[in-house]
Parts: structure tokens; C-alpha cells; sequence
């Protein structure tokens, strides 16, 4: 008799609601500057002082009183960026001054210094400067309260730049989850161990922490576990004690010792045991504690592709970010393809700019443990249900994982 799942199959959309539902925000906490790059804001923030806070010079040359028609003036002193003299412009004088440099009390334009002739402490003026020219006002840039960034900001170097311009030595962002990563199977060793029959390198654990920190997670390997209850037990609890998610591949099909759902649905809830897309049919949502549980499947594309899908929206979602989706665009099949008529399926490929047009390949034989099919791929072709076969030329909907390359 064949053995049926009690899990009901549920749709990407649903499960992903799903999952976001169960996975708000974490806490905050402040960082420096040198440690925020990626990370996701927390508040808002909003300038303290205006920017300039002084009027400034735009340029090198020479403070100067705009509707003075004196043409040979005595040069009184000089004005560096950083440094304030004790010096006031008066009709007749002028003084020196270079870029970024406050301006002094009297002044009212920067003329610039090659339309000057300067000797012997006098300068002759060679042409007339209007008010206010060359002057960078308070506030030009940034006024005094003005919202400079905003909550759910990801930080890059010109936010960091940014902030360090209105005087934030610290900034507020959202924790990073910290994601304890198991492996399960009997079968597996890790990599630089000899080799026994039937026994294979473990890769997943590698791959996931590897995708957990690029999705600003903190990662935490906990190894292989055997596929024993008390292997599965003592993992949940040495991870439950201070990691914010649980991450396991293998265990989840429907084996004699795929024990993982059995011992979700005992400790905690199971809210997706099964999901109608290829690879990653059988990947789980749990909640035990109050914290998210993804058991993903064994084949090390299946468990990426899971982790694209579900995980790593889950992460950013807890980091704050608004804007964890991915790019969707149409792309135009270079060849012939296959593909599973009865779900989504989602094939590695390469995508490139072509003539104005996104263009498709795949990376060769898609099976779901043949991790070279994503060695290269820049984006996942979302293949829908229907027919079995697509042609040369047909768009389709591809999933960029990182920008398409330009022929």
C-alpha cells in the first residue's frame, strides 16, 4: 500500500505568508558606523544640526563684498576649512579663503581666484561677482530636523557616509538572527573525513551558512546528527537556548527515519509540511518556542532553492527589511526546455541582456542533487504548471538572484 502524507500540498504564497506571519522583527541594538554596513535601520533618523551649519566657500578665492566697486583691495588675512580667523571684510579688503572654509562676517561672495591678479598684499579685482555667488547657505544640504534616512533603511557606504555627516557615532538597526544550521543523515561525513560505503560529503551545512550570512544572518553549525529521536532532541535543545531560528536539511520525506515532522508536531506546531513546487516539495514550516523552524529537504538544490523562497525573506524580514524581495522580469527561453506539468518548478539559469531583451539558458541537467546547476545561475526560471514543454523563444518569469550580465 502506498504511504500517504497527512501534510495537504499548500502554494508558495500561502506558505510564505505563512512564514512571514510567524517571523516579525527582532529587537534593535546600536552598533558604530565601522560595523553597520548591511545592516537594517531601525529608526528613523533625522539631523540634529543643518548642513552646512555655516555659510561656506563653494570654491578657492576670495571673500569679498559683492557691491564694493573697489577694483585693487588690501588683502586682510586668510580663511582655512577648519580654522576661524579673527577677521572682518570691510569695503576696500578681501580675504583668502578656500573651499569649505566659513565665511567671514562682512563677506558676501566668494570670487574666484583666477578672475584676481594677487601681489605685494593687494589683490585687483578683474571682474564683478554677484551676492551670495560661491556661497554654500546653511542648510543647503541638510536642514535642522530634516529625516535623513528612514526606518527599514539598508545601510550602504553612502548611508553610513550620511550618518557620520550629521554626527551619529552609533546607529540603531535591527538584530541580526542568530540561525543554528543541523545536518541529518546516517549517510553523511564531514568533508576531509575518509570516505565508507554508501556515505557521502556533507554539503548543505556549508551552502546554508553560506546563504544565511549573505542574508545577514548569523550562522551556527551544529554538525551532523544520526538519524536517532535523541540525536534530533538534543539538537532542538542546545539550539532553542540562544538562536532567534532553527535551520535543519534531510529528514523530511516520507522514510522510516525522516523523524524531524513527527518531532515538530510533538514539541511545537507544524504549520506546512509539504509545498507544490520542484525541488522542495516536502519543506517544513514549524514553530517551537515561538521560533521559526525550516526543516528542509536533503538534496543540496533543494534545500537553496527552499532556503531562496522561504529562508531568506524570513531573515531579512527579521532584520527590518522592506525591500527583501527579489527582481522579477520576463526573459525569452534560448532553447527548448522541459519541465514538471503539475507544479512551479524552478530551473537554474544564466541570464543575459541582449538587444534590449533579457535571454535565458539553463545550466544543464537540473536534477535536485546536482549542485553544479547552480554554480553560475544568476537567476531561477518560475516555470508554471501546464504543459510539460516550452519552445525556443517563449518568455517566461525568471527570479534574478543577482543582475543579468550584458552581452
Amino acid at each position: 500500500m502506498p504511504v500517504s502524507s497527512p501534510y495537504p500540498l499548500v502554494t508558495i504564497a500561502y506558505a510564505l505568508e505563512t512564514i512571514l506571519a510567524h517571523c516579525p522583527p527582532l529587537g534593535s541594538e546600536r552598533v558604530p558606523l565601522t560595523a553597520a554596513l548591511n545592516r537594517v535601520l531601525a529608526e528613523d533618523i533625522l539631523a540634529p544640526m543643518p548642513m552646512p551649519p555655516f555659510p561656506a566657500a563653494a570654491k578657492d578665492g576670495y571673500a569679498v563684498i559683492a557691491a564694493d566697486p573697489t577694483r585693487r583691495r588690501r588683502l586682510i588675512g586668510e580663511q582655512t576649512a577648519g580654522r576661524v580667523a579673527a577677521l572682518r571684510v570691510e569695503p576696500g579688503t578681501v580675504v583668502r579663503i578656500t573651499t569649505g572654509a566659513a565665511i567671514p562676517p562682512g563677506a558676501d561672495a566668494v570670487l574666484m581666484v583666477e578672475h584676481t591678479t594677487e601681489r605685494d598684499g593687494w589683490v585687483e579685482i578683474e571682474t564683478t561677482v554677484a551676492p551670495g555667488a560661491d556661497i554654500r547657505p546653511v542648510g543647503q544640504d541638510i536642514a535642522a530636523g530634516e529625516r535623513v534616512l528612514s526606518r527599514g533603511t539598508v545601510l550602504g557606504p553612502a548611508e553610513i557616509g550620511l550618518l557620520a555627516a550629521v554626527g551619529q557615532a552609533t546607529v540603531p538597526v535591527y538584530r541580526r538572527p542568530r540561525v543554528a544550521i543541523l545536518s541529518t543523515g546516517d549517510e553523511l561525513r564531514e568533508p576531509g573525513e575518509p570516505l565508507g560505503p554508501g556515505q557521502i560529503y556533507d554539503a548543505n551545512r556549508f551552502s546554508l551558512a553560506a546563504a544565511v550570512t549573505l542574508a545577514g544572518g548569523v550562522p551556527s553549525l551544529f554538525g551532523i546528527a544520526a538519524d536517532t529521536p535523541e540525536a534530533l532532541e538534543a539538537f532542538l535543545e542546545n539550539a532553542l537556548a540562544n538562536h532567534e531560528v532553527l535551520l535543519t536539511s534531510g529528514g523530511v520525506s516520507m522514510g522510516q527515519l525522516d523523524l524531524l515532522k513527527p518531532m515538530l508536531e510533538r514539541r511545537g506546531t507544524v504549520h506546512f509540511g509539504r509545498v507544490i513546487m520542484k525541488p522542495g516539495k516536502p519543506v517544513t514550516f514549524a514553530t517551537l518556542e515561538g521560533r521559526p523552524v525550516f526543516a528542509l529537504p536533503g538534496f543540496p538544490v533543494s534545500a537553496l532553492v527552499a532556503f531562496e523562497l522561504f529562508v531568506r525573506p524570513a531573515l531579512r524580514h527579521m532584520q527590518g527589511d522592506h525591500a527583501w524581495q527579489r527582481p522579477r522580469v520576463p526573459v525569452t527561453l534560448a532553447h527548448d526546455l522541459r519541465h514538471d506539468p503539475e507544479r512551479v518548478e524552478y530551473q537554474r539559469a544564466r541570464v543575459v541582456l541582449e538587444g534590449g531583451r533579457f535571454i535565458a539558458t539553463t545550466t544543464g541537467p537540473q536534477g535536485s542533487g546536482r549542485l553544479l546547476s547552480l554554480v553560475g545561475a544568476n537567476a531561477l526560471l518560475e516555470l508554471q504548471p501546464g504543459s510539460d514543454r516550452l519552445p525556443a523563444g517563449a518568455t517566461v518569469t525568471a527570479l534574478l538572484l543577482q543582475p543579468p550580465t550584458t552581452t
